[in-house]
């Protein structure tokens, strides 16, 4: 299967992952080569990919935010959960995942890949089914954050038994009375953060899986944080538990 990548960061960064086959170049007529697109054209260049220039209005029947340019590639290449939990072992740090539950928006699954790879996750796993997948939308929204993380597709409720033989406490985030606040939970150890659907939040059966779940403060009159803000929010909390591990200054 192939697919077009669109957006100059999303198209950098897969060139720069490496993870896919690559087939060709797409770039607008009189677009400047210079910044990004000056980046993508070099990697084109030493990896041989043909470049092809085209009229705006190719790449308009593409995509809206192409950004002048488009890159053909196979499909997105799923990882598995070992392949999670090698990476964390491999890392010398405290594992920390994130699981999200049927998320349906491709801005909402890209926002929270986006902040994963920021801080660090090693890795993201996705429901079989009733879920956003990894579309080039996804990668667009991600900044291409999506070709830099291991991402996997498993049935969640055995894929947290899987995580809590190996040692990781699984949280579910959720406004509800039953759940802790960050500080009653060991945001800095082995750690999997599940996020669930925009409307329905995390499923039943998902939800009883998990070892406790987790709340975030608020003190407006609104009743919860988006998903892909609360998930983030949430990430965030657990890099900064870490004394933001993997940070250069």
């Amino acid at each position: 299967m192939r697919e077009w990548i669109y957006g100059r960061n999303a198209v950098y960064e897969t060139l720069r992952a490496g993870r896919r086959h690559l087939f060709r170049l797409m770039v607008a007529e009189g677009a400047q080569e210079k910044g990004r697109l000056a980046d993508i054209l070099a990697i084109c260049a030493a990896k041989r990919i043909l470049v092809e220039q085209v009229k705006r209005s190719s790449l308009d029947a593409l995509a809206d935010k192409h950004q002048g340019v488009a890159l053909e590639a196979s499909g997105y290449p799923y990882s598995n959960l070992n392949d999670i939990l090698e990476r964390a072992s491999r890392s010398d740090e405290q594992p920390i995942i994130l699981i999200l539950d049927t998320l349906q928006d491709p801005q909402n699954l890209g926002t929270l890949l986006r902040t994963g790879e920021i801080v660090g996750v090693h890795g993201v796993l996705l429901p079989l089914r009733r879920t956003a997948t990894i579309t080039p939308a996804v990668v667009n929204a991600s900044s291409g954050a999506s070709e830099l993380l291991l991402v996997a597709q498993v049935n969640l409720s055995q894929a947290i038994i899987r995580l809590k033989e190996a040692g990781v406490w699984v949280y579910g985030l959720e406004n509800s009375p039953q759940a802790m606040l960050p500080a009653q939970i060991r945001l800095d150890g082995s750690l999997a953060l599940v996020i669930g659907n925009e409307a329905e939040g995390i499923r039943p059966l998902v939800r009883s899986a998990c070892d406790g779940l987790l709340k975030l403060p608020m003190r407006g009159r609104i009743d919860s944080y988006n998903a892909a803000v609360a998930g983030s929010i949430a990430l965030f909390l657990a890099w900064q538990a870490r004394n933001f591990s993997g940070f250069n200054v």
